[in-house]
């Protein structure tokens, strides 16, 4: 299905949900909607289904205004991050349901095919009550699967998972709608999830799209502060900084020698916490900075320091024992940093300098 929002928003009284904003995402992939809490994905997923009418715009489905049709007349399914699944069914009536309601034929097999594919096969005879919480989110997930919906919307269908639950199904989710035709929407909080689900991100802030594109390409190039912001986590570390010949210079005397398109003003300087390192190389350039937290998460450690440059986030490969208030060296690549004009606009990424033409809008 092509999906398209032209001019979409929704408002309630003097309350704006969401901005108008226009969206195609791409049809046969998914489209990760990445945001914080209120940052407006379950309002937009809710009229992508036709749950709620936006205020102004339009809603196309392969070219067919589909703004008032409700959810009962669309084809599509939807999975949220509660276990909702029909509690006096078993888990193969769950599935069956909705080609039941289509009449559709060979439906044993197909529930079969779809509940084995999901791993649930020896499951379903079972009801919802006796499975885990990871079991109960597989049945929804085989459930919207089976209905071979055009438009599938998952709204942080893993969020109340733990964390290895999350991991396998992550994976197994990213192999499913890579074999079908579905336009499939995500929503999450994580960039880390947009990242390891790839296909398409877009990046909502208080109710406002600030950026879609391959995920990849989104990430490695934010278009502004904002989406910066949003996409990376530890936060992308950000400095004020002024213009120098050749580059820019950060808080404390720190020259970073790094190409910049002609302007005048300051910019805000932007280094991603993956990109300080604690072993020199032919260069990099140093900061001096004391120790004032130090987490270790899995395999990497995570060190809050204080710089002359200001206050910094290094995420560090392995685990490094620090100490409160130990004096430690961090190095980074002036070719890694980011570099962002007082308008909040991308001047600067990794590998990518911006040179609008004369007149060209940002």
């Amino acid at each position: 299905m092509q999906l398209n929002l032209d001019r979409t928003g929704l408002r309630a009284g003097s309350q704006t949900h969401l901005y108008p904003m226009s969206l195609a995402p791409a049809p046969g992939a998914m489209t990760v909607l990445l945001g914080a809490t209120l940052a407006g994905k379950t309002t937009l997923m809710r009229i992508m289904a036709g749950l709620d009418r936006p205020t102004e715009g339009r809603v196309l489905a392969d070219g067919v205004d589909v703004t008032g049709v409700p959810v009962r007349q669309r084809n599509v399914a939807m999975v949220y991050q509660q276990f909702i699944n029909y509690p006096s069914m078993t888990v193969f009536d769950n599935i069956a349901s909705p080609l039941k309601l289509r009449g559709e034929s060979g439906i044993a097999e197909k529930v079969m095919a779809m509940a084995a594919r999901l791993h649930i096969d020896h499951l379903v005879k079972r009801h919802p009550s006796e499975l885990s919480g990871g079991q109960q989110q597989r049945v929804a997930l085989a459930r919207a699967l089976a209905k071979n919906a055009p438009l599938i919307l998952l709204d942080e269908p893993l969020v109340n998972l733990d964390y290895k639950l999350r991991e396998e199904l992550r994976d197994e989710l990213s192999a499913l709608f890579a074999e079908g035709r579905s336009t499939v929407i995500y929503a999450t909080t994580e960039p880390g999830e947009a990242l390891l689900l790839g296909g398409y991100t877009a990046v909502l802030d208080e109710g406002r799209l600030l950026q879609y594109g391959p995920t990849a390409q989104v990430f490695h190039r934010p278009s502004s502060i904002r989406v910066a912001r949003a996409f990376s986590d530890p936060p992308m570390n950000l400095f004020a900084a002024a213009r120098r010949p050749g580059g820019f210079e950060l808080p404390g005397g720190v020259r970073v020698d790094r190409p910049l398109p002609a302007g005048a003003g300051d910019i805000t300087a932007g280094l991603r916490a993956g990109a300080l390192d604690v072993h020199e190389q032919p260069g990099h350039i140093a900061l001096d900075s004391v120790v004032k937290l130090a987490e270790i998460s899995g395999s990497d450690t995570f060190v809050h320091a204080e710089t002359a440059a200001g206050e910094v986030v290094a995420q560090l490969p392995g685990v490094h024992r620090c100490t409160l208030d130990q004096r430690l060296r961090l190095y980074f690549d002036p070719a890694q940093t980011y570099a962002f004009g007082a308008d909040g606009a991308l001047l600067a990424a990794p590998g990518w300098l911006a040179a609008p033409a004369a007149g060209e809008a940002r």
